[in-house]
């Protein structure tokens, strides 16, 4: 019997990550998962998870020690109100993080990395109108990230880039577009978009609002769980060691993605609006003419599709909160804005 494939997940405890170690253990890979925490809605089903806050050098080498691949997904970050306002310590967690783990992976003779960029890094004069076009690949320069977080991820980019160049070390990059699903952050700051408003919509009481950052015309496009891990699987594969795009051409209004979480819901809710929040870009989507190209395929699920799908496990875990709150405690908080 031939030897399984190790492969070591970083941010193994996070969304993403959580997910691919079911994904690659499925694939018949034998899975390390490590990150600074353990998967706060998951149990995923790696052969071993290493507790390990992967800034600290020692434990990148420890973590890539006898693997065969890396798929680094190990970031700190969140959704528009988190990357927007908290700019230091994302450059310096992240640059540690990232530095230590691919060098660690060389001197521990590993064969593969993917390392998970972002669509945070394309240049802002190319998303100043809602009524945008997708972002093609070739169109990251000249650099110009509305944020830190995007401007780490690029520099990461050139980093794998040079460490195949000059090592020999085979890299593999996807610039994830808003990827959304169950089991992912949906209170605390942190959450991206379609989480934040299916939480909303679940926590509204009939007849109520719906908080809407920004005017609700910007535009972004959202990429689905299982697609995004398809993607991530096909690109490890394949020979393209320039980045690639893993998200959806289907582009939409904020708006239009609340009306989506009010529709399941089920409620009659009213659309509020806080100008004032952090909004990001004004309009981003994706190409997916080179992922087409080079993959033969790019991500199958609809918007409705996979909100279908995220809206029932929120709600739940809503309810669950309610429920160990109290009836009276939870009232008592949604009357003050907080989440619940």
């Amino acid at each position: 019997m031939s030897r399984k494939t190790r492969v070591l997940i970083t941010g193994a405890g996070g969304f993403i990550g959580s997910h691919l170690v079911n994904t690659l253990r499925r694939k018949g890979y034998w899975v390390r998962g490590a990150d600074i925490v353990h998967s706060k809605f998951m149990d995923p089903a790696a052969d071993e998870f290493r507790l390990l806050d992967l800034r600290r050098w020692e434990n990148c080498l420890e973590a890539t020690d006898g693997i065969d691949e890396v798929y680094s997904l190990a970031a700190n970050m969140g959704g528009i109100g988190f990357i927007e306002t908290v700019h230091a310590e994302v450059l310096h967690d992240n640059v540690l993080i990232n530095t230590h783990m691919i060098e660690a992976a060389r001197q521990n003779g590993v064969q593969r990395y993917f390392y998970a960029s972002s669509a945070c890094i394309y240049p802002t004069y190319r998303q100043e109108e809602a009524d945008c076009v997708g972002l093609k690949e070739t169109e990251a320069y000249p650099a110009d990230p509305d944020n830190e977080y995007g401007w780490e991820k690029l520099y990461s980019e050139r980093v794998c880039a040079a460490y195949w160049r000059e090592h020999g070390l085979e890299t593999r990059i996807a610039r994830f577009h808003n990827i959304y699903g169950p089991f992912g952050t949906y209170e605390g700051g942190r959450e991206k978009a379609p989480a934040a408003l299916c939480r909303k919509a679940a926590e509204a009481f009939d007849g109520g609002e719906l908080e809407v950052w920004g005017d609700g015309q910007q535009t972004r496009s959202f990429c689905y769980i299982d697609d995004c891990l398809e993607g991530i699987h096909r690109l490890m594969r394949s020979d393209h060691r320039e980045p690639l795009n893993i998200g959806s051409e289907e582009m939409v209004t904020i708006d239009q993605l609340a009306d989506m979480a009010i529709a399941l819901s089920g409620k009659n809710l009213t659309r509020s609006y806080r100008p004032a929040k952090p909004q990001g870009v004004r309009g981003r989507s994706s190409d997916n003419t080179l992922v087409r190209k080079v993959l033969g395929w790019s991500p199958q699920t609809s918007l409705w599709e996979g909100m279908q799908k995220t809206y029932p496990w929120i709600s739940f875990q809503v309810r669950l909160k309610r429920e160990r709150m109290g009836p009276r405690a939870a009232g008592k908080a949604m009357r003050a804005g907080a989440s619940v």
